[in-house]
């Protein structure tokens, strides 16, 4: 698939090393990487029995699988390629830009495989019909409790694994350990007026599950009431976790909701930042893929979704990936070791949150406006 639109695609030499501090969102326009940018040497395992192809591509498969996902894992492709021999291209954007192509494509899609941080979008794209629903992965059987929540009615998607949209970090160079924050209710006290940010739900793909998880617990009224309290004390919004994370460091605020990723990459670095799991717990951007329904690949694709629930491959993404900081949806796999071990992350209703998403978005874009 090639486009001369750039602001969806542009072209990404990706290097040997795979960044721990790329995050969601940190492309400002699609790109296109194949296995030959890849890189090569990750020190990854090879992949067990159950995700080698066993089948060649049948006649309806019609070549190079096409992914589109968020900005990370640049792996996965060679991961894929060397466990089972099939090719593939992936495209990556962050959550508005993919989901805008896909609507965009509707007519034609040009991609086979959806991986992304937006299971209430992806939702939607099977409600509306758009979703291969008549095919179950063996290795949905590898599925932790936790992750079979994430279930859909019909099998449109599975989840791959989950992380925090929001956690609370603090600069502790501006703000003492016994004066911040420890829930989310503390972010509407006046004394941190001015001092708080946060990403786009309308632009980050993990800002929408972390806001639609407020307004299913609070109400529609309740929620707004609560966004519009903080806004109304200063709170910034950025439109996406890399800008809370230059803000953080330049000082222009000393506390934000930002997607755990990126918390833990500065921490690595060395910012003096502190992380905060909130008790009531994190709302949580689950990352999900889904096939296209009249994919010209189908054989490989449903190859890739295997390949996604091999704990094998998920360990790999956690010791090697991009997006290194989530919760496994697999048993058998274990996540970064300075992860938090109490982590707990909560979730809005995937068929709630897609229901209501264009009039949350809306409503945080009205408040933008104002």
């Amino acid at each position: 698939m090639k486009t001369n639109n750039k602001r969806w695609l542009g072209t990404m030499l990706l290097t040997g090393l795979v960044a721990l501090t790329a995050a969601c969102g940190n492309a400002g326009s699609m790109e296109n990487n194949t296995a030959a940018n890849a890189a090569n040497n990750q020190g990854t395992a090879s992949a067990s029995p159950e995700t080698q192809a066993t089948e060649p591509a049948t006649a309806a498969d019609k070549g190079t699988l096409t992914v589109y996902l968020n900005d990370f894992d640049a792996i996965i492709a060679p991961l894929f390629e060397e466990a089972t021999g099939y090719k593939m291209e992936v495209v990556v954007g962050n959550g508005a830009e993919i989901m805008s192509r896909v609507e965009a494509e509707k007519g034609n899609p040009h991609w086979d495989v959806l991986w992304i941080d937006a299971m209430p979008s992806v939702y939607g794209l099977g409600v509306k019909g758009q979703l291969l629903d008549n095919w179950t992965p063996n290795n949905v059987a590898n599925l932790t409790d936790f992750a079979k929540g994430f279930l859909p009615e019909k099998p449109w998607y599975v989840p791959t694994g989950a992380h925090a949209a929001g956690v609370i970090v603090y600069n502790k160079d501006k703000v003492k350990d016994e004066d911040a924050p420890k829930t989310w209710e503390d972010f509407s006290n006046a004394k941190y007026k001015d001092m708080i940010g946060m990403a786009d739900p309308a632009i980050a793909a993990p800002a929408y599950p972390f806001v639609s998880w407020f307004f299913k617990e609070k109400t529609m009224d309740g929620a707004q009431a609560f966004f519009g309290s903080l806004m109304n004390n200063g709170m910034r919004v950025y439109p996406k976790n890399p800008n809370v994370v230059k803000a953080l460091a330049a000082g222009e605020i000393s506390i934000a909701a930002l997607q755990e990723s990126n918390a833990y990459s500065m921490k690595n670095a060395n910012e003096p930042i502190e992380i905060v799991w909130p008790a009531e717990g994190a709302p949580a951007s689950v990352r999900v893929a889904a096939i296209q329904k009249d994919t010209g690949n189908p054989t490989a694709a449903k190859a890739f979704i295997e390949f996604l629930l091999d704990p094998k491959t998920q360990q790999a993404l956690i010791d090697n990936g991009d997006e290194s900081y989530f919760q496994p949806s697999v048993d058998g796999v274990n996540a970064k070791e300075d992860r938090a071990a109490d982590a707990k992350l909560v979730a809005a209703d995937a068929s709630w949150a897609s229901e209501n998403e264009a009039a949350i978005k809306q409503w945080f874009a009205d408040q933008s406006v104002k």
